[in-house]
C-alpha cells in the first residue's frame, strides 16, 4: 500500500441514502480522499438506508472482521402481499385476494394480525433458525449472482443456513390498502441478528407462517457492532438525479450520491485505526519487540480468548490482528505496518 500509513487510514460511518448502491458509496469516498484502496463491510441494498461502515487504507484490512458482527436494523414488513423479490422492488406474486376467508379477515383487524405476528415471532423467528435466502440475494452460485440468475429466469433454489435473531420486536401496525386496493398489514419492527441474515426472507417466511404472504417496504440499518447510526461521527449524504445519455444515445436517469461534508473536512469524520480497533474487537498493548515479532510473523506469549489487536500504546499504531496459537501464545492473522 504504496504511499499510505495508518495516519492516513481509519474508518468513516456514512448514513446511505436510498436509491444508490453500496459501490456508488464507496466510488464517492474514493473519490473524496483520492484513494483508491476504499471498501465497504457488508452490503446494503438500494432500497435500504443507514449504517455503511467504509474503510480507507489499512482500515480495508478491518472490514472483513466486521462483516461478521451483529446487526441491528428497522423495517416495515408488509402482510397480504408476497413478491417476487421479496421486497417492493419486486413484482406482486400473491395478494389478499387469493387468501383464505380467515386470512382475509385477520388482515382486516390489524390489532389481531400484530398479536399473530408477535406470536409466530415468539416461536419460530427468535433465537438459532434456519433462513433460506432471497433467490434475488447476492449469494454466488457456480460463480454467478443468485439475482442475476434469478433475473434471467432461471430456478434459483438455495439451502437454509443457521442464523441467530437476537431481537424481534414489534414497534407499530398499521392497516392499509395497497395499490389494488386490497387489504394488507404494515409492522413497523426493530430486527437484532447474526451477520448473514436477510431481513426481506424474514418478511417473507413471516407472511408465509401467517398464511397470508409478506414482503419488506422499508429497511434501515442502524447498528453495526459497536457503531450506531446516532454516532456523532456519521456522515450523512443524499442523492442527486442526473441525466445520462448511453452508447445508444438513449437517454436514462441515474441516482448520483453527494456526500454533504466538503473534501477538506471529510476526515474530520475519520476514526482513527486505533479507534476503529478499539472498537471492532479485543485489544491488547504490547512492547517495542513483540511488535518486531508479529512483523515478522513470529508468535508472542499472549493470552487472547479471540481475535484481538495489538498496539504499542507509546505510538498509537496497530501492529496486528492477532489469534490464540495454544500454551499462551499468539501468532498474527493480519499484520500492519506504521
Amino acid at each position: 500500500m504504496t504511499g499510505v500509513s495508518q495516519h492516513d487510514s481509519g474508518l468513516l460511518l456514512v448514513d446511505k441514502p436510498q436509491g444508490v448502491t453500496s459501490h456508488d458509496v464507496v466510488a464517492a469516498v474514493r473519490s473524496a480522499l483520492h484513494m483508491k484502496k476504499v471498501g465497504h463491510a457488508g452490503t446494503l441494498d438500494p432500497m435500504a438506508t443507514g449504517m455503511l461502515v467504509i474503510g480507507f487504507g489499512y482500515a480495508t484490512r478491518l472490514l472483513n472482521y466486521l462483516v461478521e458482527h451483529s446487526k441491528t436494523y428497522e423495517a416495515t414488513i408488509r402482510l397480504g402481499q408476497s413478491t417476487t423479490t421479496d421486497d417492493a422492488e419486486g413484482d406482486i406474486v400473491s395478494q389478499t385476494a387469493s387468501l383464505s376467508p380467515n386470512a382475509i379477515a385477520l388482515l382486516a383487524d390489524a390489532q389481531g394480525m400484530r398479536l399473530a405476528a408477535e406470536n409466530a415471532i415468539r416461536k419460530h423467528f427468535l433465537g438459532d433458525i434456519e433462513q433460506v435466502p432471497s433467490s434475488f440475494s447476492a449469494i454466488k452460485i457456480h460463480g454467478q449472482r443468485a439475482y442475476d440468475l434469478a433475473r434471467s429466469g432461471e430456478q434459483v433454489e438455495l439451502q437454509a443456513r443457521p442464523i441467530t435473531i437476537s431481537e424481534f420486536e414489534v414497534l407499530d401496525v398499521r392497516q392499509g390498502i395497497a395499490e389494488n386496493e386490497q387489504a394488507v398489514v404494515d409492522l413497523d419492527v426493530r430486527v437484532s441478528c447474526s451477520s448473514g441474515t436477510y431481513i426481506r426472507a424474514l418478511a417473507r417466511d413471516l407472511g408465509a407462517e401467517l398464511l397470508v404472504g409478506g414482503h419488506l417496504t422499508r429497511l434501515r440499518r442502524i447498528r453495526v457492532g459497536r457503531f450506531d447510526i446516532q454516532d456523532s461521527k456519521v456522515l450523512t449524504a443524499h442523492t442527486e438525479s442526473r441525466l445520462i445519455t448511453g452508447k445508444d444515445g438513449s437517454q436514462i436517469t441515474r441516482n448520483k450520491i453527494v456526500l454533504e461534508c466538503d473534501r477538506d473536512t471529510i476526515r474530520e469524520y475519520a476514526i482513527p485505526m486505533l479507534d476503529s480497533v478499539k472498537r471492532s474487537m479485543n485489544t491488547i498493548e504490547i512492547t517495542d519487540s513483540q511488535a518486531q515479532d508479529l512483523r515478522y510473523g513470529r508468535r508472542i506469549a499472549a493470552v487472547v480468548g479471540e481475535l484481538s489487536a495489538a498496539y504499542m500504546p507509546h505510538t498509537g499504531d496497530v501492529v496486528a490482528i492477532i489469534e490464540a496459537d495454544g500454551d499462551g501464545m499468539a501468532k498474527p492473522v493480519t499484520v500492519f505496518t506504521a
